[in-house]
């Protein structure tokens, strides 16, 4: 990354060797310090912590949020919270950067270089912005492309099983996760998973659905949305919220107690503003009530599990694929999952990739040997029609793994195509 910059007469400021000229500044990071050893004659450097000095970037209050599932819903929910509280945070993750209620830039990295991320806190305190809310990938903690940050905040959803062909095992993905809570911070813990996460008690507050926890649910309904009654200390209050599903509630749970441990606010005034946050595109979107049609961007084994398990009370009916070129051993993990929980199944591509798409749905169907109901077809939008002229009035359909993206790829080409429009084309169809 190369941007425009003014410090003693240097015009522009990277971090990125290969852009370096006599007018450039280079930022020494973890990431490249190995480069910098190699560069003869050496340029005029500054520091991470420099550039925080200088820029004055220590004046805002960063908030991390990391775990498997979640990371997105939760920052957005907590930068919705605080602006319907007169706050004024930015947010930076997986759908871009947003301060003003308004999209700065377009979707990136969850966790981009540190050099992006500080001067996305640049823009945004120049615009007024004092809260920085953002999503911490597992990569970003084990490359350090947070070095330097302090966190007012640090947030932690749930740790399972994912990007095993970056970490290896188990093991190692959690050893990584566990090392973002390990220092004072403070911290906001999902009681109900801290099994699963090793952390420095000093700081730690936690949420929880089934286990004491600062902010504890006291009772909950997932029916026509989410109700939910919750404690916080001797404070009592009851939100809604137009989201559906079980984990949505912890999501919601997280964000409450992110925004009151943030601003010290009751936490009846900020149950009030629950309701106007709606969620994420692609993220359990409802595109149709009748009949109950909703998109999700899960894409492994244990994100349908979060997904189908927090439904579990319907009749279920399932759209899903696996995408090409990455973690074949999860393929007919994705479909025992299915074939736990739904009635129906229609197992079709993702973004295939350079795979044959035929290959793709014979590894999943190894998960689903001996199930009844199974229908597979490579043709995404045939799978999704059969879906829904065979869907009941008491189903649900859940159309997983590409939540809001709007292509398909395949071959190297993306092709358009975007799930929500294609339910919302067959349902106008039938009327």
């Amino acid at each position: 990354m190369k941007l425009d910059f003014q410090k003693d007469g240097y015009l522009f400021l990277t971090d990125d060797t290969s852009k370096l000229d006599k007018d450039t500044i280079f930022l020494r990071t973890a990431q490249n310090s190995r480069y910098y050893e190699t560069l003869e004659p050496k340029p005029e450097t500054l520091t991470v912590d420099e550039l925080i000095s200088f820029w004055g970037l220590e004046k805002m209050k960063v908030v991390g949020v990391t775990g498997t599932n979640g990371k997105t819903t939760v920052t957005a929910a907590i930068y919705s919270f605080l602006l319907d509280l007169d706050e004024k945070p930015a947010l930076q993750g997986t759908r871009g950067l947003f301060a003003q209620e308004k999209r700065i830039e377009e979707k990136s990295m969850t966790t981009p270089s540190i050099l992006e991320t500080l001067h996305n806190m640049k823009q945004t305190m120049d615009l007024g912005c004092n809260y920085f809310i953002m999503e911490v990938s597992s990569h970003a903690i084990d490359q350090n492309r947070i070095e330097g940050l302090t966190f007012a905040l640090k947030v932690h959803t749930n740790v399972t099983s994912d990007h095993l062909d970056y970490h290896g095992t188990v093991e190692e993905y959690r050893r990584v996760k566990s090392l973002f809570f390990a220092d004072e911070s403070p911290k906001l813990l999902n009681k109900d998973d801290i099994k699963n996460i090793t952390y420095n008690p000093i700081g730690a507050q936690s949420y929880g659905v089934d286990e004491p926890a600062t902010f504890k649910v006291q009772a909950f309904s997932l029916l026509h949305g989410i109700t939910a009654g919750i404690k916080h200390l001797q404070n009592e209050a009851t939100f809604h919220s137009p989201m559906v599903g079980l984990f949505n509630l912890f999501n919601l749970m997280a964000a409450i107690g992110t925004v009151q441990m943030l601003t010290g606010k009751n936490i009846e005034e900020i149950c009030e503003v629950v309701e106007y946050f709606a969620g994420v595109s692609g993220r359990m979107e409802v595109v149709s009530r009748d009949p109950l049609v909703i998109v999700d961007f899960a894409h492994t084994d244990d994100g349908m599990y979060q997904v189908l398990e927090s439904m579990k009370d319907r009749d279920i009916s399932v759209v899903f694929g696996a995408g090409g070129n990455r973690d074949r051993e999860k393929r007919p993990r994705m479909g025992a999952v299915a074939g736990r929980y739904a009635n129906k199944i229609y197992v079709t591509s993702d973004n295939p990739r350079d795979e044959v798409p035929e290959m793709i749905l014979e590894d999943i169907l190894l998960g689903l040997h001996g199930k009844d109901h199974v229908t597979a077809t490579p043709d995404r939008r045939l799978a999704i029609k059969m879906a829904l002229d065979a869907l009941e009035e008491n189903e649900v359909l859940l159309i997983l793994g590409k939540g809001d993206e709007d292509y398909q790829e395949i071959k190297g080409v993306k092709y358009l195509f975007d799930d929500r429009e294609v339910v919302r084309e067959l349902l106008k169809e039938r009327t």
